[in-house]
């Protein structure tokens, strides 16, 4: 009778875990679009300026400043440099597809 009380019991943390988990990822997800909503409009800009596409100088202030960030909330910061990069790389080829739709060829 008390396995079964303790098998419920860890059944509702659990579910309860699982509900924070999913709300989390949620947020990502919302968190992620606002970001690329942002990233669209400075490829627009970027592209009717004839800026280029990269800011190499830019993803790396970027990528110490997160890197300081996860190590601040005790995740690890090769894990959020790898997701950063990810981002970054996406950020840049819908810059280049904006670029290419202005007219603006690659140049960084």
């Amino acid at each position: 009778m008390n396995e079964e009380k303790d098998m419920a019991d860890a059944r509702a943390i659990l579910a309860g875990y699982r509900a924070s988990i999913d709300n989390i990822d949620a947020a990502l997800i919302h968190m992620l679009a606002e970001r690329f909503r942002c990233t669209k409009a400075v490829g627009v800009l970027k592209a009717e300026h004839g800026l280029p596409p990269a800011d190499p100088a830019r993803e790396q202030q970027q990528i110490a400043r997160l890197r300081q960030l996860a190590n601040d909330a005790h995740l690890d910061p090769d894990f959020a440099e790898k997701f950063l990069n990810f981002v970054i790389r996406e950020v840049i080829r819908h810059h280049e597809q904006i670029a290419a739709a202005n007219g603006v060829t690659k140049t960084g």
